[in-house]
């Protein structure tokens, strides 16, 4: 197993280093086969891993950390939750890898490029697989970097640049209080091991725990792009297409769930800490929904659907169905990046036009691409039987279950959501594949479109892996039992179907609702809505609620005019001021000394008898005083 372990992390680690050092002295073919051999490579070692599984193992390859009583060594940490996630992204990202090679085709720094896929790969491995927590923070803190660099891929133009730092500085803002919670648990706990922790909460008063939780929550919202801090996430399409498939299926924005999954342990026992959790997911669930209703941007209509879809997770995870949260995890990995490759097979096919209400009639040119993202859209909207509807009915299931106001009202505004997610999901597909449409489009790599099947498939095949009906008996449910803390109460059958034919109704409804608004929608209608400025609840939600505006408000100008008062006033007004000043002064001394140097000696022999005069009148004072 150790060796299998090691592989999973070297391999992508030496993929991403080659192409650092020496991919521009290799032809193009090698630095991309380099790139995905690493991670298919990464993969078959985790199949490996999975089929040698026999109980949860701590592999210890090497020590790290070291002083006093702190250790923290380069331990791994297998066990089913992690060995899941490894599999779902050595898995997805190689899909990505394969997919990149032709969508990257025609660019330039192609050894940066995947240099960066592989880091990112490494980066995400050694945060699931990690045995103590500031292992952890280092794979944290790696994927936050690759992120910035790949979402600024292209960072000659402003725009992306301006995007990549967004992404950064967002994540930095959860990455700080998550830094404070592992530092404090250190002090709490005497120990950096996750499982150690996690065994050890009900030494703690549930207070502390409760604050513990909330630090993490903080730091989980900043990496999965929660309320408060998802601001970056829509930016982040600025990317390459790949860049974002990667970002929002298989790597980023799946860490913060992942590492509330893992410390579910500890944070079940504090009630506070799970309802914030759930708030959180519900009401992110809804935020980027009602946003993706209204929005023009192919990948924005996604990237705010992946804000949904994780808050749902988050919502999962609040309610004690970790579970749950994590089969969503799952699916959402597959139809989410089949949704957002394909968005990249239309916009390549239209020279790189993301304007959805310019799009239309490519059902019948990209016939491939279609049923794909058809298949990826049904799995989104939670149309049963697909995978996306099992997983999200888990976790309304699971919700209802928890009762009181609470929690129910949480299941209303998830089943609202739900509606939303159905309407918008399918309103893009009206709008990019419905209807008539310019049929002049550019023929994509054929590598494009065949990854797209394997991912369409996963995604409605993929709630047959975990039936929710019988959660706690389910094979998804056995395997992560070991590993998951599972907190949710559980439904009579009879409530369980109940659940579902009100999820699937819903799913339904929204699915009608587009083809009445959408379904006969002419080119010639789509084109001038585009050209309408949008007003109102439209413009509201367009802008994702004002709140890059409400950030700018609150934080950004008092900030700017604190730097100005300090930069206009005190640094030039006082410092820079007094310096000049102080300069002047000297300036001028040294000037009239410098009078005195006439060549003279008449001068210099009166300099003298001054000088001589002043000491002995000095030595004369301090005698008689």
């Amino acid at each position: 197993m150790k060796l299998y372990l090691s592989l999973i992390l070297l391999l992508p680690l030496l993929g991403g280093t080659l192409n650092a050092l020496v991919g521009r002295k290799l032809p193009r073919r090698v630095c991309e086969a380099l790139a995905c051999a690493a991670v298919w490579g990464a993969f078959v070692c985790t199949v490996l891993a999975f089929g040698a599984y026999e109980a949860p193992e701590t592999v210890l390859l090497a020590t790290w950390l070291a002083d006093f009583d702190f250790t923290a060594p380069i331990a791994l940490y297998l066990d089913p939750l992690s060995l899941v996630m490894a599999v779902m992204i050595t898995f997805v990202c190689g899909l990505i890898h394969l997919y990149a090679v032709g969508y990257m085709a025609g660019e330039e720094s192609p050894a940066r490029f995947f240099a960066l896929l592989n880091l990112f790969v490494f980066a995400m491995l050694v945060l699931i697989l990690a045995e103590n927590l500031p292992l952890l923070y280092l794979g944290w803190e790696g994927v936050g970097f690759c992120s910035y660099a790949l979402i600024g891929f292209w960072y000659s133009d402003p725009k992306n640049a301006t995007a990549g730092r967004k992404a950064f500085i967002t994540t930095r803002i959860g990455d700080t209080a998550l830094g404070i919670g592992i530092v404090w648990c250190f002090q709490l706990f005497q120990t950096a091991s996750i499982t150690q922790i996690n065994q050890m909460g009900f030494l703690m008063p549930v207070g502390v725990i409760t604050a513990l939780g909330l630090l993490f929550l903080a730091g989980a919202m900043g990496k999965s792009a929660q309320v408060p801090l998802m601001i970056w996430l829509p930016d982040a399409m600025a990317g390459p297409t790949p860049v974002s498939a990667l970002i929002h299926a298989a790597t980023m924005v799946t860490a913060g769930v992942y590492l509330m999954a893992r410390m579910s342990p500890l944070f079940s026992g504090a009630p506070a800490v799970m309802a914030a959790v759930a708030v959180t997911g519900a009401v992110t669930a809804f935020y980027g929904a009602t946003c993706a209703l209204v929005q023009r941007d192919f990948k924005r209509v996604l990237a705010y659907s992946t804000i949904s879809q994780i808050g749902y997770m988050m919502l999962g995870v609040g309610a004690g169905a970790v579970t749950a949260a994590t089969f969503h995890l799952l699916v959402h990995a597959f139809f989410k990046a089949l949704l957002f490759l394909g968005a990249g097979c239309v916009i390549a096919a239209l020279h790189h036009e993301q304007d959805i209400f310019r799009m239309g009639g490519l059902r019948r040119s990209l016939p491939v691409t279609f049923w794909a993202f058809l298949a990826g859209a049904a799995c989104l909207a939670g149309l049963p039987p697909t995978g996306g509807f099992f997983s999200k009915d888990a976790i309304l299931a699971a919700v209802w279950a928890k009762g009181g106001a609470l929690y129910g009202g949480l299941f209303v505004l998830g089943l609202l959501a739900a509606l939303l997610t159905s309407f918008y999901t399918f309103r893009l597909v009206y709008l990019v594949f419905g209807g008539d449409g310019a049929t002049e489009i550019h023929r994509n790599p054929r590598i494009m479109d065949l990854m797209l099947l394997p991912l369409a498939i996963l995604g409605l095949i993929g709630g047959f892996i975990h039936l929710p009906a019988f959660l706690a008996d389910g094979w998804l449910g056995r395997f992560l039992a070991t590993a998951l803390t599972e907190g949710a109460a559980h439904l009579s059958h009879g409530e369980e179907m109940a659940v579902e034919a009100i999820a699937a109704l819903v799913a339904f409804t929204g699915l009608a609702i587009a083809h009445h608004r959408y379904g006969g929608l002419r080119r010639g209608a789509r084109i001038e809505a585009a050209a309408e400025e949008p007003r109102g609840i439209a413009a509201f939600l367009l802008n994702g609620w004002y709140a890059d505006h409400l950030y700018r408000i609150l934080f950004i100008r008092p900030y700017e005019a604190i730097a100005s008062f300090l930069w206009r006033r005190v640094d030039e007004g006082v410092i820079d001021d007094s310096l000049d000043r102080l300069a002047d002064g000297i300036g001028t001394a040294g000037q009239g000394f410098g009078r005195w140097s006439c060549g003279r000696v008449s001068v210099y022999l009166l300099s003298f008898a001054a000088g001589l005069a002043l000491i002995l009148g000095w030595l004369a004072w301090g005698w008689i005083s």
